[in-house]
């Protein structure tokens, strides 16, 4: 599983214990995502688990559905350990070590455990997730008029969804289909849309939202700082 770098799991007593180390989240965001969000830096003291790690990894240990939905409602912090529970119910919980709840899942329709087509799509969602910054959030902020605060950006992952088809597939892959930015006083929900194609044929679509926190006016040059800032970090990673 190409996840293993990434975490290490226990079966206990009906569930799974998932630990994540800062320096494995770190790598997953940059390697497979190619996201350089601050906050999965190892040394942050603001430092979260990716949320698509957290996805991928509960699609490879509870199967996918044909229709799905995941609410982010915690973030897991460092050196913080997780409750995945073994069940088949529709819906399901993932809770930290404090019995905190950090993912809710609902599940729908045919179920596969096929872990080539799971790790096929769970690989092709997390790298387009990971490109929303700056490719599709700069536009959608100067669109509103309005940007994250440069000295402090947060862009917390609220949900995401998915449906397909059929899970007759092998090699899919997303596109981009829409986004949107709805702004209420200093914060903002983003909700980016995405179709999901098999051999140049859509097989299912999907979105994820995301929250923008402490808005103000839109700064070109602010804005453009922020990008530089986020490029240099990319690039030092990979140098």
């Amino acid at each position: 599983m190409y996840l293993d770098s990434f975490h290490t799991c226990k079966q206990a007593t009906n569930h799974k214990i998932i630990h994540v180390t800062p320096k494995q989240g770190s790598a997953f965001a940059k390697e497979v995502s190619d996201d350089f969000n601050p906050l999965h830096n190892p040394d942050s003291k603001r430092f979260c688990v990716p949320g698509d790690l957290l996805f991928a990894l509960t699609l490879a240990y509870q199967g996918l559905s044909q229709k799905m939905s995941f609410h982010y409602t915690g973030m897991i912090g460092k050196n913080m350990a997780v409750t995945l529970p073994d069940t088949h119910d529709n819906q399901f919980t993932i809770v930290d070590e404090n019995d905190k709840a950090c993912l809710t899942a609902e599940c729908q329709g045919e179920i596969t455990h096929d872990l080539t087509f799971i790790e096929a799509f769970s690989s092709a969602y997390v790298a387009f997730s990971g490109h929303c910054f700056p490719h599709i959030l700069v536009p959608l902020m100067k669109e509103h008029n309005v940007m994250i605060n440069p000295d402090r950006p947060m862009v917390i992952y609220e949900s995401m969804a998915f449906e397909f088809k059929h899970l007759n597939i092998k090699h899919p892959s997303l596109e981009f289909s829409g986004s949107q930015l709805e702004v209420k006083g200093k914060r903002g929900l983003v909700r980016i849309e995405f179709k999901v194609l098999e051999n140049g044929a859509q097989v299912g679509s999907g979105f994820k939202t995301m929250v923008l926190s402490g808005l103000r006016e839109y700064d070109q040059i602010r804005i453009d700082d922020i990008i530089q800032r986020y490029e240099l970090s990319k690039k030092e990673y990979k140098s």
